[in-house]
């Protein structure tokens, strides 16, 4: 995606991938610091939250949902960004999901789950019920959002953490899959022996995005549910980290034609 955006931008520049073992993140942020040719580097799991004592300043996203995908080089400093919140919210915009009403389900309690919270409690304005294989993470997740925090003004709705038995199915009008269930594995799921009939009106977005059709949108799709994979997100987090690293604004379909040609 970034060497196609590198193309249509006119620039020179290179995307590679690295395999960096926990331990060794903060001697890597350093080199990066370092590097006066890098512009910055995304982070992937398990890194999005142990980087952040590492930066020397965050955006107030990154810092209000805890966590950072996007490190942008500022001289001999270290920036965090948070673009996995807004690329959720134009990619639901693009599914048609921001504009459903009723409550959300977030599954997961990561870095991930952390900026579908941001997404749906401050941009949406949504009702979050948090659900996770460990409930003291789902609960540590849920408790954030009420500590006091200056930049942030929480409306007259809350998070929550809850098993599945505790969720009102029928009034949630959106699931986000935010954990790795499927990834790569055609049966894996996040909600295995799940009746979607459950919640009617619910849209379904899986952030997984490998396969394209998950065993989580084949089951959701099967009950007469919308359902889309992660493409979007991917493409629109991407645009915005590149953005933040050229100043440079590549359409997101550079990004959607550059993984085969997916529509969001």
């Amino acid at each position: 995606m970034h060497r196609a955006a590198f193309g249509w931008a006119g620039l020179r520049g290179e995307y590679i991938a690295e395999r960096i073992p926990a331990p060794e993140l903060p001697a890597r942020l350093a080199a990066l610091r370092r590097d006066p040719a890098a512009l910055g580097a995304n982070l992937s799991l398990p890194h999005k939250e142990s980087a952040l004592p590492l930066l020397d300043s965050l955006s107030d996203a990154a810092r209000q949902i805890g966590a950072v995908n996007t490190v942008v080089r500022r001289g001999s400093e270290l920036h965090g960004e948070n673009t996995d919140a807004p690329g959720l919210l134009a990619a639901l915009l693009d599914a048609g999901f921001a504009s459903l009403g009723g409550p959300v389900v977030v599954l997961g309690a990561g870095g991930a789950a952390r900026a579908a919270v941001y997404t749906a409690l401050i941009s949406l304005e949504r009702e979050v019920y948090v659900v996770n294989r460990s409930r003291a993470r789902a609960e540590e997740l849920a408790a954030a959002w009420f500590i006091p925090q200056a930049d942030v003004q929480v409306r007259d709705v809350q998070v929550q953490a809850a098993t599945l038995a505790e969720v009102p199915w029928s009034q949630i009008s959106l699931i986000i899959n935010c954990t790795s269930a499927g990834l790569d594995d055609p049966q894996g799921t996040p909600l295995p022996d799940f009746d979607f009939r459950c919640c009617p009106q619910a849209g379904v977005y899986d952030m997984v995005y490998r396969p394209a059709e998950t065993r989580l949108l084949r089951e959701a799709r099967a009950a007469g549910l919308a359902a889309h994979n992660g493409l979007g997100m991917l493409a629109h987090q991407a645009r915005l980290a590149f953005q933040a690293w050229t100043r440079v604004d590549v359409p997101a379909q550079v990004f959607l034609q550059a993984l085969g040609g997916a529509q969001p």
